[in-house]
């Protein structure tokens, strides 16, 4: 059984339960973890498109959020709280937005209130036929010497493939409880 179904399953399993426990019990169910977690990219990355795809939004509606690359220097206002990173980045830009986003997430992964935290890196619009591979982008961004002993995942997504960010989220999560993780996997 695939990892996915799994999930799906245990899930099904949880909804289940909650709805008995509702009807019979007469008491709440159990409190489900909640996560502060920050999403940050560069403009054009995908973030809007991924998070509304996953909340089973269509993302036909969403128009450009641009605007993100003027306010980088306000992102570490977001940064306090936060339990978890997502750096979204678009794996089929050019060579200077690749090179920028290179810089933005050593810039994360550095930064004093992240450099402790869980990274899930989204190499996202993998459906394009110029974008790079997660190895591609795991050596072109020098991830195993920068991230060394932090705990991270590296993986490609697309909208189109929301079984693959699913999973992803998945992982991440696991990052976030602290279960049984490696430091960096790709």
């Amino acid at each position: 059984m695939s990892e996915y179904m799994q999930l799906s399953l245990a899930l099904c399993r949880i909804g289940i339960y909650t709805c008995f426990r509702a009807l019979c019990c007469k008491g709440p169910p159990p409190p489900r973890p909640e996560y502060d977690v920050v999403c940050i990219g560069l403009t054009g990355a995908g973030k809007s498109s991924l998070l509304s795809r996953l909340c089973s939004e269509s993302s036909d509606d969403i128009g450009p959020t641009t605007g993100a690359d003027n306010i980088k220097k306000y992102w570490c206002r977001y940064y306090q709280g936060s339990q978890g990173v997502i750096f979204v980045l678009d794996s089929a830009s050019s060579n200077e937005d690749l090179e920028v986003a290179r810089n933005e997430l050593h810039s994360a992964l550095q930064h004093p209130q992240l450099c402790t935290l869980p990274f899930l890196i989204l190499a996202n619009h993998q459906d394009n036929r110029a974008a790079r591979t997660p190895n591609q982008i795991k050596k072109y961004f020098e991830l195993e010497p920068l991230a060394r002993g932090k705990r991270w995942i590296l993986e490609g997504s697309s909208t189109d493939n929301l079984v693959a960010v699913k999973e992803s989220f998945a992982q991440f999560i696991n990052l976030l409880e602290d279960k049984d993780t490696e430091p960096a996997r790709i």
